[in-house]
């Protein structure tokens, strides 16, 4: 395999590069400001916001919309807003939005298969209806003169595995990058993700560049998904929980560069305490509390820390505890001995 390359997206005038092409996946309820913060800090290529209710935002009061833009990062370097939603005028107003706010790259999510979005038919729900899915990528292209990208599924089920038409039609009305999640809608997160079946989509679109996801978890598995689909790089999402430095680590590989070893000892500890600390001021003490426990947690797992301190870290509620705890805490356990 060929060296992995820097990508470009245009849309229209507007162009973007992707260096490396190793994204962060967009997850709603992880990918906030720090983690994604955390993740760039490493030598991401790219980080993608968590999933922004179109509607919502263009419809909430300036106060709730200026903190919502801050809270997006919009003049962080590497970074995509993503929009959801139904609506073609409320994708379109949104997206011009975040591009008065500084957005540099929108992307438009035609892949999300939780229940909720669906339900609203937004998120893979619109792979069904690949007509108005077009005419709200339409929609998003004329309203901002930044590059935007599409991420989305194979398909709705097993019958309907259409997402090689849906990038041709999307590149066609402007979208400089297509991501494809290996599996459809109704796989959910079931099973594996068929990295061969993305090749399609990059046959479809010849010249523009497609990122592949799904059960990307080392630097293996990326050269394994690129050999398979023939894309131009990776997003990585639940393979990043625990490990932000993961994208480095895979760019490196990729690229037959030295790769960075994972922060251990001291350093891990620094990293993590501040990850947990930037949590805090971001969501405020009762919510950050709440939201570091998931963080906390894959640190932990990722570190194979002490098992023992994983209780009395992740309920603590006193975070002044936490910080006493993580050196302990993150220390390998050491390995289990039999008896003579």
């Amino acid at each position: 395999m060929a060296a992995l390359a820097s990508v470009q997206i245009a849309t229209g005038a507007a162009r973007a590069a992707i260096d490396p092409p190793v994204a962060l996946a967009p997850m709603a309820g992880i990918t906030d400001l720090p983690f994604r913060r955390v993740v760039a800090g490493f030598g991401a290529g790219l980080v993608v916001s968590e999933m922004v209710a179109s509607r919502e935002m263009a419809q909430a009061k300036p106060s709730d919309r200026a903190r919502a833009r801050a809270e997006l990062g919009l003049h962080e370097a590497a970074t995509a807003v993503q929009l959801a939603g139904h609506d073609p005028r409320w994708m379109a107003e949104a997206a011009r939005m975040v591009a008065d706010g500084g957005a540099r790259i929108i992307d438009i999510n035609m892949g999300c298969p939780a229940k909720k979005v669906v339900g609203g038919q937004s998120g893979a729900a619109l792979m069904r209806d690949p007509d108005h899915a077009l005419r709200m990528i339409e929609a998003v292209v004329a309203a901002v003169d930044l590059p935007v990208t599409l991420k989305t599924r194979l398909g709705w089920d097993d019958c309907c595995l259409n997402a090689p038409d849906l990038a041709r039609r999307a590149v066609d009305a402007g979208v400089g990058m297509v991501t494809i999640h290996g599996r459809t809608r109704c796989q959910f997160y079931k099973g594996r993700a068929d990295w061969s079946a993305i090749g399609a989509v990059v046959r479809a679109v010849p010249g523009v560049p497609v990122l592949a996801n799904g059960d990307i978890r080392a630097a293996g598995d990326a050269a394994a998904a690129l050999a398979a689909s023939g894309a131009a790089g990776v997003m990585i999402g639940r393979g990043a929980q625990g490990r932000p430095w993961l994208l480095a680590q895979v760019a490196a590989a990729l690229r037959d560069a030295p790769v960075p070893s994972a922060p251990t000892g001291a350093a891990l500890v620094d990293l993590v305490a501040g990850h947990y600390e930037a949590i805090l001021d971001f969501h405020g003490r009762d919510l950050g509390l709440r939201v570091a426990r998931k963080h906390l947690d894959w640190y932990l797992t990722a570190a194979s820390g002490a098992a023992s301190l994983r209780r009395p870290l992740l309920t603590a509620t006193d975070p002044r505890a936490v910080l006493r705890l993580l050196p302990e805490a993150l220390s390998p356990a050491p390995p289990v001995t039999e008896a003579a």
